[in-house]
C-alpha cells in the first residue's frame, strides 16, 4: 500500500439550504462571496440517486468554496438533537479585527443577530447564523509569537488528559 501524501487544504464544506436564492444573497451580497458554480442535477454522482437537486458554491480568497444543496423542498436543514447550536460552526478568516468589526457592522445592519468580537487569546471572532441554522464565525489570528508552536507541543497532553476525565467520569456514573 502506497505512503499516503499530506493533505493540502479544504477544497470545500457543503451544507444543505432552505432555498438557494436566499442563501445566495446571504453568501454573495451580503458576505461578499462570489458564487463562482452553480449545478442542477437529478441523479447524485456517488449514490445513482434519483433525486433533483441544485450544488452551488461560494469561492473564498484562499481558493476554497462554501457550498450549498438545494433539494427543492423548501425544508430548514435540522440542527444535531444531541449537539448545542455553538458547536458546530464554519469559521471564515479574514485579515484583521478592524475586517471583523467591518464585517460585525455589516451583518448588524442587514439585521442579522451577532455575538463578538469574541477574544479567545488566539483569535478575534464574531459569530452569526446564515438563513439555514449554519453558525459561522468570521476570525482573524491574533495570536502571540510562538503560540502555534506551544499549543502543538501541549496538543496530545491535553487530549490525554480530556480522555482521562472522560474515563473517570463513566466511572463513577
Amino acid at each position: 500500500m502506497a505512503d499516503a501524501k499530506p493533505l493540502k487544504g479544504m477544497y470545500h464544506f457543503a451544507y444543505p439550504c432552505r432555498d438557494a436564492e436566499e442563501t445566495r444573497h446571504f453568501y454573495e451580497d451580503i458576505l461578499g462571496l462570489p458564487l463562482v458554480n452553480c449545478m442542477m442535477s437529478e441523479r447524485v454522482p456517488s449514490t445513482g440517486e434519483e433525486t433533483p437537486y441544485v450544488h452551488f458554491f461560494f469561492e473564498l480568497q484562499d481558493g476554497s468554496y462554501i457550498a450549498f444543496f438545494d433539494l427543492g423542498g423548501d425544508e430548514m436543514p435540522q440542527p444535531s438533537p444531541n449537539t448545542p447550536d455553538w458547536v458546530q460552526h464554519f469559521a471564515i478568516e479574514t485579515e484583521s479585527i478592524e475586517n471583523v468589526q467591518a464585517m460585525k457592522d455589516r451583518l448588524d445592519a442587514h439585521g442579522i443577530e451577532t455575538i463578538g468580537l469574541v477574544d479567545h487569546e488566539f483569535v478575534r471572532s464574531v459569530y452569526f447564523f446564515d438563513p439555514n441554522g449554519l453558525r459561522l464565525e468570521i476570525t482573524t489570528r491574533t495570536e502571540p509569537p510562538g503560540f502555534l508552536e506551544q499549543a502543538a507541543a501541549e496538543a496530545h497532553d491535553t487530549l490525554k488528559a480530556w480522555n482521562a476525565r472522560k474515563a473517570a467520569a463513566r466511572a463513577t456514573a
